[in-house]
């Protein structure tokens, strides 16, 4: 198993990852796309539909405000009286929560329940782009460009040690010798991070879960 600790333990804004981490990095893909294809200058308007369990269950989760973070709600309050918002801090448009933001109770998308699709528009209401992406758990997202094409073969060679169930990981400890914690910091040091690296991302973690527990 070659997916990191710093994959499965994302910091973000709660209260979940599959209904605010997900579309929050969504939101982030399309505006990057629109960025890198010469398309934000173009850009004045951005709708937003939720469908599936983003779209019944959105509200009670968080994935129209993500009010998690003290910073949140102030930053809301300023999109909602100027009427705008600026597409990765640099290029301000249109946007007012009832015109263009949906949550659609109704249709779900084909792929997964937790379905979106970000639409852009120019000046003349013609569409510039229009992207679905699936939130598919643990804040990871897919596009729509993805999701006909079967996951990528895991490479046994990229980790000294790969696993892909308990046993195997068991099985690798008995005949290493080392602890599970050790098999790990193994294959992280594979994936790129020193020994040091590792601790103190585990430490800033850990300081982010406390800190969680004591706001609550």
């Amino acid at each position: 198993m070659t997916i990191s600790v710093f994959d499965l333990f994302k910091v973000g804004i709660g209260p979940s990852s599959s209904h605010t981490v997900g579309p929050m990095k969504a939101a982030r893909m399309f505006a990057e796309g629109l960025r890198d294809d010469g398309l934000m200058p173009q850009a004045r308007t951005v709708r937003v539909c939720l469908y599936g369990s983003l779209g019944l269950t959105g509200k009670g989760h968080g994935s129209d405000k993500a009010g998690d973070v003290d910073a949140i709600p102030a930053r809301l309050e300023t999109i909602a009286q100027r009427g705008t918002v600026r597409l990765l801090g640099e290029h301000e448009i249109g946007f007012t929560v009832t015109e263009h933001l949906e949550f659609n109770l109704r249709k779900q998308l084909s792929y997964h329940p937790n379905g979106m699709r970000f639409t852009a528009y120019d000046d003349a209401g013609t569409l510039l782009r229009e992207r679905a992406y699936y939130s598919v758990g643990g804040g990871f997202v897919a596009d729509e460009t993805e999701t006909g094409s079967p996951p990528p073969a895991v490479d046994a060679c990229v980790v000294p040690y790969p696993f892909t169930t308990a046993a195997e990981l068991l099985a690798h400890a008995a005949h290493s010798g080392l602890p599970v914690s050790g098999i790990m910091l193994e294959n992280e040091k594979a994936l790129g991070r020193t020994p040091a690296q590792v601790q103190a991302g585990l430490g800033d973690l850990w300081q982010v879960m406390r800190a969680c527990v004591e706001r609550g």
